[in-house]
């Protein structure tokens, strides 16, 4: 009978089930957890395809989490890839980058707790802050900004549009893109729509893991985006509402972004 790889006694699917439940996970900590579990597993291709399936299942508009399954899947070594991809991620410098080409002194309109764009944030003390929380999750960096003396204000999901034509930059932050568009927070379609209409430029934020090729976005878009759009939590901004991206490497124009694309194809992920 083969043995069943444990962590701490807890098999590693168990694992991933109650880590992919909490949604106030950080992507890097995600990530890192995520590759320790999964890793249990690389010695059995066919269990590691089912925990990184059911990983998928609980968060499917990570990009992240399938650009580290899908290296894990496709490489010859799935431990080395684990690693390589986690320290890719806490490596990122996209923050850094968008810290250093903010604007002093200007208004910015985020959609809920954008995790690398309120890290860069929380460095601009200097620029004012208008967070739109439109499911209950940008108390945290409203909260975090006031106590680091941010001037920051709390826009309704009603406000959206008159806070996009208010502020001096759109910041969306997306966790998967493609050229099919980009899946950002709830409410950051009505705020690109309103700020391309009003000559407000709007940037999108895009850290490492986040360029998927078209046969890995694609099925990610059909799990996370249902026939009833209003009622997710995430939703499809198409690419041509955006002037610049963000990533680890600076602004890029929106052509030049598609271009980083680094996850494998790995179509047993979505089967």
């Amino acid at each position: 009978m083969r043995r069943v790889t444990t962590i701490d006694g807890v098999h590693p699917i168990e694992r991933l089930r109650y880590m992919a439940r909490a949604g106030d996970v950080g992507t890097a900590s995600l990530v890192r957890e995520a590759a320790i579990a999964l890793s249990a597993t690389a010695g059995d291709p066919m269990e590691l395809v089912m925990a990184c399936r059911q990983l998928i299942e609980r968060r499917p508009s990570s990009g992240p989490l399938v650009w580290l399954s899908a290296r894990m899947i496709t490489g010859s070594d799935a431990r080395e890839e684990a690693w390589d991809a986690a320290e890719a991620i806490e490596r990122d410098t996209t923050a850094r980058e968008l810290v250093h080409i903010l604007t002093a002194d200007s208004t910015v309109l985020v959609i809920g707790s954008p995790e690398i764009t309120g890290a860069a944030l929380f460095s601009r003390a200097d620029v004012d802050v208008l967070v739109a929380d439109t499911i209950g999750e940008g108390y945290g960096l409203i909260h975090q900004l006031e106590i680091n003396d941010h001037a920051v204000a709390d826009v309704p999901s009603g406000g959206i549009g008159a806070a996009a034509a208010h502020a001096d930059l759109v910041l969306l932050e997306t966790d998967a893109l493609s050229d099919g568009g980009a899946l950002c927070r709830s409410g950051s379609l009505a705020a690109a729509a309103v700020a391309r209409k009003m000559d407000v430029p709007v940037w999108l934020v895009a850290g490492v893991g986040r360029c998927l090729p078209a046969r890995m976005w694609d099925p990610m878009v059909d799990r996370s985006v249902s026939d009833q759009p209003w009622d997710d939590e995430v939703e499809l901004v198409p690419l041509d509402m955006v002037d610049t991206v963000i990533g680890p490497a600076g602004p890029q124009p929106v052509a030049e972004a598609r271009l980083r694309v680094d996850c494998p194809i790995a179509p047993e992920l979505f089967r």
